[in-house]
Protein backbone atom coordinates (compact mmCIF):
# COMPACT_ATOMS: atom_id res chain seq x y z
CA UNK A 1 0.00 0.00 0.00
CA UNK A 2 0.96 3.66 -0.45
CA UNK A 3 1.40 5.97 2.18
CA UNK A 4 -0.11 9.10 2.67
CA UNK A 5 3.50 10.79 2.86
CA UNK A 6 3.85 9.53 -0.96
CA UNK A 7 0.75 10.43 -2.45
CA UNK A 8 0.81 13.82 -4.52
CA UNK A 9 -2.18 16.32 -4.77
CA UNK A 10 -1.19 16.98 -8.59
CA UNK A 11 0.08 15.49 -11.26
CA UNK A 12 3.64 15.95 -12.09
CA UNK A 13 5.48 15.79 -15.11
CA UNK A 14 6.43 11.88 -14.62
CA UNK A 15 2.43 11.34 -13.83
CA UNK A 16 1.81 13.11 -17.64
CA UNK A 17 4.14 11.46 -19.61
CA UNK A 18 3.53 8.31 -18.27
CA UNK A 19 -0.64 9.09 -18.90
CA UNK A 20 0.14 10.04 -22.42
CA UNK A 21 2.44 7.28 -22.82
CA UNK A 22 -0.18 4.76 -21.42
CA UNK A 23 -3.44 6.56 -23.53
CA UNK A 24 -1.10 6.10 -26.76
CA UNK A 25 -0.53 2.82 -26.72
CA UNK A 26 -4.06 1.57 -25.57
CA UNK A 27 -5.12 3.66 -28.73
CA UNK A 28 -2.52 1.95 -30.57
CA UNK A 29 -3.12 -1.39 -29.11
CA UNK A 30 -6.68 -2.12 -30.79
CA UNK A 31 -5.19 -1.58 -34.28
CA UNK A 32 -2.60 -4.10 -33.59
CA UNK A 33 -4.89 -6.50 -32.75
CA UNK A 34 -7.18 -6.45 -35.88
CA UNK A 35 -4.04 -5.86 -37.68
CA UNK A 36 -3.21 -9.55 -37.35
CA UNK A 37 -6.38 -10.61 -36.78
CA UNK A 38 -6.29 -12.92 -40.10
CA UNK A 39 -3.24 -14.46 -38.70
CA UNK A 40 -4.01 -14.96 -35.42
CA UNK A 41 -7.48 -15.36 -34.03
CA UNK A 42 -8.64 -12.56 -31.48
CA UNK A 43 -9.03 -14.67 -28.14
CA UNK A 44 -5.97 -16.61 -28.81
CA UNK A 45 -4.12 -12.86 -28.97
CA UNK A 46 -6.29 -12.16 -25.57
CA UNK A 47 -5.05 -15.48 -23.90
CA UNK A 48 -1.07 -15.40 -25.46
CA UNK A 49 -0.83 -12.02 -24.19
CA UNK A 50 -2.19 -13.10 -20.43
CA UNK A 51 -0.21 -15.31 -19.83
CA UNK A 52 3.12 -13.91 -21.16
CA UNK A 53 2.10 -11.21 -18.84
CA UNK A 54 1.59 -13.36 -16.03
CA UNK A 55 5.15 -15.07 -16.85
CA UNK A 56 6.20 -11.26 -16.68
CA UNK A 57 4.58 -9.97 -13.15
CA UNK A 58 5.65 -13.61 -11.35
CA UNK A 59 9.55 -12.42 -12.45
CA UNK A 60 9.02 -8.93 -11.24
CA UNK A 61 7.51 -9.51 -8.13
CA UNK A 62 10.12 -12.06 -7.23
CA UNK A 63 12.88 -10.17 -7.86
CA UNK A 64 11.04 -7.23 -5.69
CA UNK A 65 10.11 -9.42 -2.82
CA UNK A 66 6.24 -9.13 -3.97
CA UNK A 67 4.04 -11.64 -2.48
CA UNK A 68 1.53 -13.26 -4.66
CA UNK A 69 0.49 -16.09 -2.92
CA UNK A 70 -0.03 -15.34 0.99
CA UNK A 71 -3.43 -15.45 2.31
CA UNK A 72 -5.06 -12.50 3.02
CA UNK A 73 -8.57 -12.60 2.63
CA UNK A 74 -9.00 -11.22 -1.06
CA UNK A 75 -9.42 -14.37 -2.62
CA UNK A 76 -13.66 -14.21 -3.66
CA UNK A 77 -13.08 -10.73 -4.19
CA UNK A 78 -10.27 -11.13 -6.71
CA UNK A 79 -11.42 -13.56 -8.24
CA UNK A 80 -14.84 -11.32 -9.06
CA UNK A 81 -12.51 -8.71 -10.23
CA UNK A 82 -10.72 -10.95 -12.18
CA UNK A 83 -13.89 -12.94 -13.97
CA UNK A 84 -15.17 -9.03 -15.17
CA UNK A 85 -11.92 -8.51 -16.87
CA UNK A 86 -11.54 -11.35 -18.67
CA UNK A 87 -15.53 -10.86 -19.99
CA UNK A 88 -13.95 -7.11 -20.90
CA UNK A 89 -11.49 -8.65 -22.64
CA UNK A 90 -13.57 -11.30 -24.25
CA UNK A 91 -16.01 -8.91 -25.59
CA UNK A 92 -13.02 -6.14 -26.79
CA UNK A 93 -11.55 -9.16 -29.71
CA UNK A 94 -14.89 -10.02 -30.69
CA UNK A 95 -15.65 -6.83 -30.97
CA UNK A 96 -12.79 -6.66 -33.06
CA UNK A 97 -14.19 -8.84 -35.71
CA UNK A 98 -17.35 -6.70 -36.22
CA UNK A 99 -16.12 -3.20 -35.91
CA UNK A 100 -13.60 -0.66 -36.82
CA UNK A 101 -10.60 -0.19 -34.31
CA UNK A 102 -11.76 3.28 -33.48
CA UNK A 103 -15.15 2.87 -33.04
CA UNK A 104 -14.64 -0.06 -30.67
CA UNK A 105 -12.27 2.26 -28.59
CA UNK A 106 -14.69 4.84 -28.10
CA UNK A 107 -17.17 2.51 -26.57
CA UNK A 108 -14.78 0.85 -24.51
CA UNK A 109 -13.69 4.08 -23.13
CA UNK A 110 -17.64 4.81 -21.94
CA UNK A 111 -16.15 2.42 -18.94
CA UNK A 112 -15.59 5.74 -16.89
CA UNK A 113 -19.54 6.55 -16.92
CA UNK A 114 -20.40 3.57 -15.64
CA UNK A 115 -18.53 3.52 -12.79
CA UNK A 116 -19.62 6.89 -12.15
CA UNK A 117 -23.02 5.49 -12.01
CA UNK A 118 -22.67 2.47 -9.82
CA UNK A 119 -19.66 3.47 -7.49
CA UNK A 120 -21.96 5.80 -5.68
CA UNK A 121 -24.48 2.39 -4.29
CA UNK A 122 -21.48 1.15 -2.51
CA UNK A 123 -19.19 4.42 -1.30
CA UNK A 124 -22.00 7.16 -0.37
CA UNK A 125 -19.56 9.58 -0.29
CA UNK A 126 -18.85 9.71 -4.14
CA UNK A 127 -22.97 10.69 -5.07
CA UNK A 128 -22.72 12.76 -8.16
CA UNK A 129 -24.29 16.45 -8.26
CA UNK A 130 -25.93 17.69 -10.91
CA UNK A 131 -23.48 18.79 -13.21
CA UNK A 132 -21.81 15.39 -12.90
CA UNK A 133 -25.28 14.48 -13.95
CA UNK A 134 -24.70 16.27 -16.82
CA UNK A 135 -21.97 14.93 -17.85
CA UNK A 136 -23.17 11.13 -17.52
CA UNK A 137 -25.70 12.17 -19.86
CA UNK A 138 -23.33 13.95 -22.53
CA UNK A 139 -21.60 10.67 -22.62
CA UNK A 140 -24.67 8.61 -23.22
CA UNK A 141 -26.13 10.58 -25.42
CA UNK A 142 -22.22 10.78 -27.81
CA UNK A 143 -22.30 6.70 -27.02
CA UNK A 144 -26.10 6.44 -29.03
CA UNK A 145 -25.34 8.90 -31.51
CA UNK A 146 -22.86 6.97 -32.84
CA UNK A 147 -24.17 4.06 -32.23
CA UNK A 148 -27.19 4.59 -34.83
CA UNK A 149 -24.66 4.13 -37.59
CA UNK A 150 -23.85 1.00 -36.84
CA UNK A 151 -27.59 -0.01 -35.82
CA UNK A 152 -28.76 1.01 -38.97
CA UNK A 153 -26.92 -1.38 -41.16
CA UNK A 154 -28.86 -3.80 -42.76
CA UNK A 155 -26.31 -6.59 -42.16
CA UNK A 156 -26.05 -5.23 -38.37
CA UNK A 157 -22.11 -6.68 -38.47
CA UNK A 158 -21.15 -2.88 -37.13
CA UNK A 159 -23.67 -3.35 -34.56
CA UNK A 160 -22.44 -6.23 -33.24
CA UNK A 161 -19.30 -4.84 -32.78
CA UNK A 162 -20.45 -1.60 -31.13
CA UNK A 163 -22.41 -3.47 -28.71
CA UNK A 164 -19.59 -5.76 -27.48
CA UNK A 165 -17.67 -2.63 -27.41
CA UNK A 166 -20.11 -0.88 -25.06
CA UNK A 167 -20.40 -4.05 -23.07
CA UNK A 168 -16.59 -3.87 -22.49
CA UNK A 169 -16.83 -0.91 -21.07
CA UNK A 170 -19.52 -1.72 -18.90
CA UNK A 171 -17.50 -4.80 -17.52
CA UNK A 172 -14.48 -2.67 -17.36
CA UNK A 173 -16.18 0.16 -14.96
CA UNK A 174 -17.93 -2.97 -13.30
CA UNK A 175 -14.43 -4.31 -12.39
CA UNK A 176 -13.42 -0.89 -11.38
CA UNK A 177 -16.73 -0.93 -9.11
CA UNK A 178 -15.82 -4.62 -7.46
CA UNK A 179 -12.28 -3.33 -6.50
CA UNK A 180 -14.00 -0.32 -4.69
CA UNK A 181 -16.50 -1.93 -3.32
CA UNK A 182 -14.61 -4.93 -1.51
CA UNK A 183 -11.09 -5.60 0.06
CA UNK A 184 -9.09 -5.42 -3.22
CA UNK A 185 -8.22 -2.14 -1.77
CA UNK A 186 -6.14 -2.65 0.44
CA UNK A 187 -3.84 -5.22 -1.56
CA UNK A 188 -0.44 -4.45 -3.85
CA UNK A 189 -1.24 -3.01 -7.40
CA UNK A 190 1.03 -6.66 -8.47
CA UNK A 191 -1.71 -8.73 -7.01
CA UNK A 192 -4.19 -7.16 -7.97
CA UNK A 193 -3.01 -7.23 -11.51
CA UNK A 194 -2.14 -10.88 -11.23
CA UNK A 195 -5.87 -11.77 -10.17
CA UNK A 196 -6.82 -9.90 -13.17
CA UNK A 197 -4.41 -11.30 -15.93
CA UNK A 198 -4.31 -14.54 -13.98
CA UNK A 199 -7.85 -15.40 -14.54
CA UNK A 200 -8.19 -14.25 -18.39
CA UNK A 201 -5.42 -16.25 -18.86
CA UNK A 202 -7.20 -19.52 -17.71
CA UNK A 203 -10.72 -18.52 -18.88
CA UNK A 204 -10.21 -16.94 -22.10
CA UNK A 205 -8.26 -20.03 -23.99
CA UNK A 206 -11.75 -21.94 -23.25
CA UNK A 207 -13.78 -19.32 -25.04
CA UNK A 208 -11.49 -19.26 -28.41
CA UNK A 209 -11.54 -23.82 -28.18
CA UNK A 210 -15.37 -23.27 -27.81
CA UNK A 211 -15.42 -20.94 -30.92
CA UNK A 212 -12.92 -23.35 -32.62
CA UNK A 213 -10.61 -20.82 -33.13
CA UNK A 214 -6.93 -22.00 -34.71
CA UNK A 215 -3.98 -22.46 -32.33
CA UNK A 216 -0.68 -21.84 -34.52
CA UNK A 217 2.39 -20.15 -33.88
CA UNK A 218 3.21 -19.42 -37.62
CA UNK A 219 3.03 -16.12 -37.83
CA UNK A 220 4.49 -13.16 -40.33
CA UNK A 221 7.70 -11.33 -38.23
CA UNK A 222 4.49 -8.85 -38.23
CA UNK A 223 2.40 -10.57 -35.77
CA UNK A 224 5.62 -12.04 -33.80
CA UNK A 225 5.91 -7.65 -33.15
CA UNK A 226 1.93 -6.96 -32.87
CA UNK A 227 2.21 -10.03 -29.98
CA UNK A 228 5.53 -8.93 -28.27
CA UNK A 229 3.96 -5.15 -28.33
CA UNK A 230 0.41 -6.42 -26.61
CA UNK A 231 2.17 -8.63 -24.11
CA UNK A 232 5.24 -6.82 -23.12
CA UNK A 233 3.95 -2.81 -22.84
CA UNK A 234 -0.04 -3.47 -22.93
CA UNK A 235 -0.76 -6.40 -20.87
CA UNK A 236 2.40 -6.01 -18.24
CA UNK A 237 3.88 -2.67 -18.27
CA UNK A 238 1.34 0.09 -19.00
CA UNK A 239 -1.29 -1.97 -16.68
CA UNK A 240 1.36 -2.36 -13.97
CA UNK A 241 2.19 1.82 -13.95
CA UNK A 242 -1.84 2.51 -14.10
CA UNK A 243 -1.68 0.69 -10.78
CA UNK A 244 0.79 2.63 -9.55
CA UNK A 245 -0.05 5.98 -10.52
CA UNK A 246 -3.86 5.44 -9.17
CA UNK A 247 -2.10 4.79 -5.53
CA UNK A 248 0.36 7.68 -6.36
CA UNK A 249 -1.80 10.38 -7.95
CA UNK A 250 -5.38 11.78 -7.67
CA UNK A 251 -7.66 9.56 -9.34
CA UNK A 252 -10.48 11.97 -10.85
CA UNK A 253 -7.40 13.63 -12.62
CA UNK A 254 -5.89 10.37 -13.60
CA UNK A 255 -9.21 9.35 -15.60
CA UNK A 256 -9.47 12.83 -17.49
CA UNK A 257 -6.15 11.67 -19.16
CA UNK A 258 -8.09 8.10 -20.45
CA UNK A 259 -10.28 10.11 -22.82
CA UNK A 260 -6.78 10.60 -24.77
CA UNK A 261 -6.56 7.05 -26.11
CA UNK A 262 -9.81 7.05 -28.35
CA UNK A 263 -8.52 10.20 -30.04
CA UNK A 264 -4.91 8.05 -30.70
CA UNK A 265 -6.98 4.81 -31.78
CA UNK A 266 -8.85 7.06 -34.28
CA UNK A 267 -5.15 8.74 -35.69
CA UNK A 268 -3.31 5.10 -35.88
CA UNK A 269 -7.02 3.30 -37.10
CA UNK A 270 -6.69 6.17 -40.26
CA UNK A 271 -3.18 6.31 -40.51
CA UNK A 272 -2.73 2.13 -40.14
CA UNK A 273 -5.83 0.60 -40.73
CA UNK A 274 -7.11 3.19 -43.67
CA UNK A 275 -10.53 3.66 -41.56
CA UNK A 276 -12.45 6.23 -42.07
CA UNK A 277 -12.98 8.83 -38.75
CA UNK A 278 -16.50 9.52 -39.71
CA UNK A 279 -18.17 12.83 -38.53
CA UNK A 280 -20.33 11.13 -36.24
CA UNK A 281 -17.93 9.43 -34.63
CA UNK A 282 -16.14 12.67 -34.31
CA UNK A 283 -18.77 14.16 -32.90
CA UNK A 284 -19.78 11.65 -30.69
CA UNK A 285 -16.26 11.29 -29.19
CA UNK A 286 -15.80 15.49 -28.35
CA UNK A 287 -19.27 14.94 -26.83
CA UNK A 288 -17.52 12.15 -24.46
CA UNK A 289 -14.57 14.39 -23.73
CA UNK A 290 -16.82 16.98 -22.57
CA UNK A 291 -18.72 14.46 -20.47
CA UNK A 292 -15.65 12.84 -18.94
CA UNK A 293 -14.57 16.48 -17.83
CA UNK A 294 -18.07 17.50 -16.46
CA UNK A 295 -17.75 14.17 -14.31
CA UNK A 296 -14.35 14.86 -12.98
CA UNK A 297 -15.65 18.46 -12.36
CA UNK A 298 -14.97 19.64 -8.92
Amino acid sequence: MTSSSQRKDHLDSLAIGLLVACCMFWGLQQVLVKAIMNEVAPLFQASLRCIGACVLLMVWCRVRGIRLFERDGSLWAGLLAGGLFAAEFACIYLGLRHTAASRLTVFLYTSPFWVAALVPLFVKSERLRPLQWTGLACAFVAVVFAMREGLGQATGTSATGDLLGLAAGALWGLTTVSIRATNLTRISPEKLLFYQIATTAVAVPWISFALGETWSLDWSTMAWGSMLAQTVIGAFASYLAWMWMLGRYPATRISVFVFLTPLFALLFGTLGLGEAATPTLLAALALVAIGIVLVNKR
